[in-house]
């Protein structure tokens, strides 16, 4: 029987899967982890810890058996630099949710001509996401350690070059390095990569599902010689996992944050942009997406978990009796910044229409409608820069119970499929290690199992809190940002 082993790095946990040729999960397993947060906005961890966890993982799932190739996958886009024996000089900087870079954001944009012109370069503006100005704060902040830096790194890569000693990174990856990346010719861009940084030895490119290498000697019973893909960033590989990366496709990952990924239609030469959302290379050659991310989903539910000291089946359940609109409750769930469409760092979380007689169960079902909420922003930010929406593939923790994911289709007004496997991107990561030994198809390893079609009682209700919703951050934004402004750390 063949095997393949699939690893995902995540926020919260690294996910690993043993899945055999047929798609059928034979073995799974989970390392639960937390972020360090030192200071307000800024988000780390280590990145020894991801190659412990894959270590962990490797040895429970593949204990007596034979692993044929290695899928490897992770958050991102993350900044961890290493000096050029591959050692880490600092934890790693994670993706959009650390949002410490807000003045090079500024400075950059700037010094490049403008936000139009790294739009039309890159297919993505300088946001919390880009990995330039992370790298500028760095080269500001801690400048010993910037120069000592030689190497770059992202959880997948990480592994990938554990495990073989290649050091390489995917397309998709690179494309989210703003302004490093010129999305039109798929290579590094000197011009700004330069200055930007300097010592840095920018890493050769493939695509997620190409070869790194294979294994240096056996690792966590995994035998020396064995295939190890490049790997990409976890949404992209949870795409992969539900078969959605078709043109018209839209994928929802229900995951510590929201993320969305369309995929467009037009011609690969043809670069789709916004700068509302980010455009970047496909998981596969050929494919484009625009994509947006939520800086908060599953990590706001599980603050609300942590702060009522309920679990989840319990919350869910008092959030399914409090009913649609959660008893006249309103939240903004930028309580970690917000990414897409807002691009507002300093944006702040917000309860709205709170009163004593309020519960946990309307505060938990106000969060999921919350994020619902921010689906619909985002999903109109997306069709308004012309990506087609004809299929949504919902993944994740999210989906499990129900709840959660029909609140979004009632919200948003749109149904959505919801395959047999929602593990993600480590079940997408095994998947792509097994193209590396015979021609397989998602569609056959994963077919649909339900759809999600909205209510339409609930249509008008949604609609008025809707406009509430996008009214509310306007009317907050000043204070938001002052407090924002209060809550970072003193020079």
């Amino acid at each position: 029987m063949s095997l393949f082993l699939g690893v995902d790095i995540g926020t919260s946990s690294s996910k690993g899967v043993l899945v055999d040729g047929d798609g059928r999960v034979l073995r799974s397993a989970t390392r639960e982890h937390a972020v360090s947060r030192p200071y307000p906005g800024h988000v780390e961890m280590d990145g020894e810890i991801w190659w412990a966890e894959f270590v962990s993982l490797a040895e429970e799932l593949t204990a007596g058996r034979r692993i044929v190739a290695v899928g490897v996958s992770g958050m991102g886009p993350c900044v961890l630099l290493t000096d050029a024996a591959g050692t880490p000089l600092r934890p790693a900087i994670l993706y959009g949710v650390d949002t410490r870079a807000t003045a090079q954001i500024e400075t950059l944009t700037r010094r490049l001509g403008g936000a139009e012109a790294i739009l039309a370069r890159c297919g993505s503006v300088l946001s919390s996401q880009a990995v330039g100005p992370k790298l500028a704060w760095l080269a500001e902040h801690e400048p010993e350690t910037f120069g000592a830096a030689r190497r770059l790194f992202m959880p997948a890569s990480w592994l990938a070059y554990k495990l073989t000693g290649a050091y390489a990174l995917d397309f998709h990856s690179a494309s989210q390095c703003t302004p490093l990346f010129d999305t039109h010719t798929l290579q590094w861009y000197s011009e700004w990569a330069g200055p930007i940084a300097p010592a840095l030895e920018l890493p050769p490119l493939a695509w997620p599902g190409d070869p790194a290498g294979t294994t240096r000697e056996p690792i966590a019973g995994i035998p020396a010689g064995t295939p190890v893909i490049t790997g990409t960033i976890d949404a992209w590989t949870e795409a992969v996992s539900v078969d959605a990366q078709r043109p018209g496709d839209l994928m929802l990952m229900y995951g510590t944050t929201m993320f969305l990924i369309a995929t467009v239609e037009r011609p690969f030469a043809e670069v789709v942009t916004s700068p509302a959302m980010w455009g970047t290379v496909g998981a596969y050659p050929g494919t484009r997406n625009l994509a947006g991310g939520m800086a908060t989903s599953g990590a706001l539910t599980a603050w609300l978990r942590e702060l009522t000291g309920a679990d989840y089946p319990q919350l869910l359940a008092e959030a399914e009796a409090s009913g649609p609109g959660a008893r006249g409750l309103l939240m903004l769930p930028y309580f970690a910044g917000e990414r897409t469409p807002l691009m507002d760092p300093d944006a702040r979380g917000i309860v709205a229409g709170l009163t004593l007689s309020h519960t946990r169960g309307d505060l938990y079902r106000a969060a999921l409608e919350a994020t619902a909420l921010g689906v619909r922003h985002n999903v109109e930010a997306l069709r308004a820069a012309g990506a087609p929406i004809r299929r949504v593939v919902a993944v994740g923790g999210g989906t499990r119970g129900g709840l959660w994911t029909r609140i979004v289709s009632d919200v948003t007004g749109l149904p959505q499929v919801v395959p047999a496997v929602t593990i993600g991107a480590a079940y997408g990561a095994a998947y792509l290690a097994a193209r590396t030994a015979a021609p397989v198809s998602i569609a056959d390893w994963n077919p649909v199992a339900e759809t999600v079609e909205p209510d339409p009682a609930n249509r008008a209700g949604y609609d008025e809190l809707y406009g509430l919703y996008r009214d509310l951050y306007p009317a907050t934004r000043t204070i938001a940002h002052t407090l924002a402004a209060r809550q970072r750390p003193r020079a």
